[in-house]
C-alpha cells in the first residue's frame, strides 16, 4: 500500500490508462481520482468456456497496473454468460470450469508477481439469479430491440443464421453486472467495445450511473488472426508442454522483416515486455516477485543488464547476444532484418516456458487442480485403456485354472493335467510316428499354460492344420 500514497492523481490516472487502446469516459475515473473521497472500482469479466490461454496475460498485466494505482478490482467469472453463449456448454460442466478459471487463473497472477490478496472473484450465478437482477433484466428487454441486442453482442457471442434468445440476452446481462457488482468502470478487450456503448446507452435509461470503459487490444493469435480458445493452433495454453510451446511458436506467422500480421512480433509486444516491465517496476519499490510466492524466474537472461526486458541469445556469428530495453527497438532491428525470426521465436518461447513453469510445476503436484481439471474438461481427461482379457480355448479349458477363465480347480490341477497330456501325446507319437526327430505331430510337448491361453480363434480345422 506504501507505494499507492506516493501517487498522484494523475500519476494514478496514467498508470491506469497506459498501453490501452481505448478509453471511454475518462473525465469519470479523473474525477474520482482528485477527489480521493474512496478508491476506485472496477471489474474485468471471463466466461468459463474454453480452456484459457497466454492471451489472457494482456488484461491480467493491465490488472496489475488497477492494484498498483489502488484499483479495487474483482475478477467476474461469468458461469451465465458461459451458458448462454450458444451453449457452448451445459450448466453443469460449466460449474466445474468456474474452478478451474478460478485455480488457473491465481496461479498465473502468482507467476507474473500479482499479489492477489486484493482481487476478488466473484461467480455471476452468486447474484445473477436473484430477484432483483431477474427484474431488472425484464426491464431492459422491454427497452432493448432486436437489433441493438445482436449488433452488441456481434463481435463477442457466436454468431448464426438462426440465433438463441439466450445470445440475444447476453449484452444486456452483462451491462447490469456492472451495476450489481458496483464498479465505476469495466475493462475488457477492444472487442467488447459495442456492448460497452450499449451499456452506456441504456444502464441510464434503468436510472443507474453510467460507466466507464477501458479496453485492451487484442492478441494475434499464432497465425496471425485473433487468439482463440477454440483454435488449439493459434494459441498457446496455460499448460502446454514445453516442448508444444516450442513448437507452436516455431510454426507461428512470423516473415523475416515483415511487422504487420507477425503474431509472435505481437506477443513480445503485448506480454512478456509489459510483464517484464511489471517485475522490474515491482522490484524498483522494494517488492520484487518471489519464486517461494509462486512468481516466475526473470525472462532475461542471467547476464542481461539492469532493466532489460527481452533477452535474445544467439552465437557471435550471427551478431551475438543483445538484451532489448523497450520494444520499439525490438521491432526496427526485426523491421530492417537485423534479428532474425528464428532467434525471435527461440527468445519468445524460452520467456514463455519461463513464465508458465511454476504454473506448470503447481498444476503437476496438485490432486486436486488435476481433478478440477479433469471435471472441467473431461474430454481430455486421460482414458485409461481396459486390459485386454484373455480368451480360453474351450478346447484347452480343462488346462488353466479357473482364477484365468479354465475350468482347472486349482494351479496344481492345471498343471497336473498338461502334464497327463503331454504323456497322452508323447505315447500315442511314438506309436504312429517312431521316428524321433518327426515332432510335428508333438502339440503339446513344450506346452505351458500361458500358452493355451492364447490359442483362442483356431478353428478345428485349423488345429488340425498344425
Amino acid at each position: 500500500m506504501s507505494e499507492q500514497v506516493k501517487l498522484t492523481s494523475a500519476e494514478k490516472f496514467d498508470l491506469i490508462t497506459r498501453d490501452l487502446d481505448e478509453v471511454l469516459g475518462s473525465d469519470l475515473i479523473k474525477g474520482i481520482l482528485e477527489k480521493d473521497e474512496r478508491p476506485l472500482r472496477a471489474y474485468w469479466g471471463t466466461a468459463p468456456t474454453g480452456r484459457p490461454h497466454v492471451g489472457y496475460l494482456v488484461p491480467l498485466t493491465k490488472i496489475a497496473d488497477f492494484l498498483r494505482a489502488g484499483v479495487e478490482v474483482k475478477i467476474l467469472l461469468a458461469d451465465i454468460h458461459a451458458f448462454l453463449d450458444n451453449l457452448k456448454a451445459p450448466i453443469e460442466l460449466v460449474r466445474h470450469r468456474v474452478q478451474y478459471y478460478r485455480m488457473i487463473l491465481t496461479a498465473v497472477f502468482h507467476a507474473i508477481g500479482v499479489p492477489t490478496d486484493r482481487l476478488e472473484f466473484v461467480v455471476g450465478s452468486s447474484y445473477q439469479l436473484t430477484e432483483a437482477y431477474n427484474m431488472d433484466n425484464y426491464r431492459l428487454c422491454a427497452s432493448v430491440t432486436e437489433h441493438d441486442a445482436k449488433k452488441a453482442g456481434a463481435e463477442v457471442v457466436k454468431q448464426v443464421s438462426s440465433p438463441l434468445l439466450s445470445g440475444l440476452l447476453y449484452p444486456g446481462l452483462q451491462a447490469l453486472d456492472e451495476q450489481y457488482l458496483g464498479v465505476d468502470f469495466q475493462f475488457g478487450g477492444v472487442d467488447q467495445r459495442k456492448i460497452f456503448t450499449f451499456a452506456e446507452l441504456y444502464l441510464p435509461r434503468l436510472g443507474y450511473a453510467k460507466r466507464a470503459h477501458l479496453m485492451n487490444a487484442m492478441v494475434p493469435g499464432l497465425k496471425g488472426s485473433k487468439m482463440s480458445s477454440s483454435d488449439s493452433g493459434s494459441k498457446v495454453d496455460f499448460l502446454d508442454s514445453p516442448k508444444d510451446i516450442t513448437k507452436k511458436i516455431g510454426d507461428a506467422v512470423c516473415a523475416e522483416g515483415e511487422v504487420e500480421g507477425n503474431g509472435v512480433l505481437a506477443f513480445a509486444r503485448s506480454v512478456l515486455f509489459p510483464i517484464s516491465r511489471l517485475r522490474n517496476e515491482s522490484a524498483e519499490m522494494g517488492a520484487p516477485p518471489r519464486e517461494e510466492d509462486g512468481a516466475s524466474r526473470p525472462l532475461t537472461h542471467p547476464e542481461a543488464p539492469k532493466g532489460a526486458l527481452l533477452s535474445i541469445i544467439r552465437p557471435e556469428k550471427y551478431g551475438g547476444n543483445v538484451h532489448y530495453t523497450d520494444y520499439a527497438s525490438l521491432e526496427k532491428d526485426f523491421a530492417e532484418k537485423r534479428l532474425h525470426p528464428a532467434d525471435l521465436k527461440k527468445a519468445v518461447s524460452t520467456a514463455i516456458n519461463t513464465l508458465l513453469e511454476p504454473v506448470q510445476k503447481f498444476y503437476q503436484t496438485s490432486e486436486e487442480f488435476q481433478k478440477v481439471k479433469n471435471e472441467a474438461y473431461p474430454e481430455e481427461a486421460p482414458v485409461k485403456k481396459p486390459k485386454k482379457e484373455k480368451k480360453v480355448n474351450p478346447r484347452f479349458a480343462h488346462l488353466i485354472p479357473k482364477s484365468k477363465g479354465g475350468t482347472a480347480e486349482s494351479e496344481e490341477a492345471a498343471a497336473a493335467a498338461v502334464e497327463a497330456e503331454k504323456t497322452e501325446q508323447v505315447e500315442a507319437s511314438g506309436k504312429e510316428n517312431p521316428n524321433p526327430a518327426d515332432n510335428s505331430k508333438v502339440g503339446l510337448e513344450n506346452l505351458k499354460i500361458d500358452d493355451v491361453e492364447t490359442t483362442v480363434g483356431k478353428s478345428k480345422d485349423e488345429d488340425a492344420q498344425v
